[in-house]
């Protein structure tokens, strides 16, 4: 095993968040997870009384973050791992999904990984050593109908990763961006959010899809397990990739997007390269 670390992880009720807790406890290192609510706290922590560490806290309660990274800091001593991994699914074609719904989707996916990433940085900063985990997913390269606020979200994140790794390499702090395919996580069911339909015109393309997304939901690919402990051997990595796709899927599927975007840029080149001089 390597050396015993300290990782935090954000949403470690159900998903890849407790996959990940339970595994790096099964390894034995030290969790300290968030949850939302006392009872899931005491699930939490009788995992592994005395490694299992728990704090109720939602990543949306943007006021309250810092004071909780500190406590946490003080209680439990330096973090060396940081889980963006607290996220949920919207599904809804764009024209009928609200901005309130568009807003949500991205203070949980988007600010609260921020907020959180924000708060650890000044003390990995300090230290000279951190790594932090964004769990985006194979949708922040990749795009299908009916998830463009989750897309969005998911690209913004990527970007923000790749952008950070760059800013925080002096410091000898790593960003990794986990990319996950389809895995047999509650995504595409019990936390998947979906819009009503109302629009007519949508049916031919959308409802094939959402239905295709529910019968999956529970019989996917990827083994959130499995998931867990790639993650923790980029934890253990020295030099840990600032992107790293999860699943034979969400492989197949980047890169085939990868080469239609080159194609489309040499079709293009011409015209891309008329406005120079």
């Amino acid at each position: 095993m390597s050396a015993e670390k300290t990782i935090f992880i954000t949403g470690v009720s159900s998903g890849f968040g407790q996959a990940l807790a339970k595994e790096a406890l099964a390894q034995g290192h030290r969790v300290i997870g968030t949850v939302r609510s006392e009872s899931s706290l005491a699930i939490f922590q009788a995992l592994s009384p005395g490694r299992a560490h728990c704090v109720v806290l939602d990543v949306t309660d943007f006021n309250a973050i810092d004071a909780v990274v500190a406590a946490v800091e003080d209680q439990y001593g330096p973090v060396d791992v940081l889980v963006n991994n607290a996220g949920y699914g919207h599904e809804g074609i764009f024209e009928e999904s609200s901005l309130a719904e568009m807003r949500r989707q991205f203070d949980v996916n988007v600010f609260g990984a921020v907020a959180m990433t924000k708060a650890f940085v000044p003390y990995f900063r300090q230290r000279r050593a951190g790594l932090i985990l964004n769990i985006t997913s194979m949708g922040g390269y990749i795009t299908m109908p009916g998830i463009a606020y989750y897309c969005g979200s998911k690209f913004a994140l990527e970007g923000i990763s790749d952008t950070l790794s760059k800013e925080l390499a002096p410091f000898n702090i790593f960003v990794t961006a986990v990319a996950p395919g389809s895995f047999r996580t509650d995504w595409a069911g019990r936390s998947m959010q979906r819009t009503p339909r109302s629009i007519s015109d949508y049916d031919a393309t959308f409802d094939p899809v959402r239905k295709a997304r529910e019968e999956k939901s529970g019989h996917q690919l990827g083994d959130p397990q499995k998931a867990a402990r790639a993650m923790l051997t980029i934890i253990a990595s020295p030099n840990p990739p600032a992107h790293l796709l999860l699943g034979s899927d969400a492989l197949a599927l980047v890169r085939d997007k990868l080469h239609r975007t080159a194609e489309s840029i040499e079709q293009w080149e011409t015209l891309s390269c008329s406005t120079d001089g």
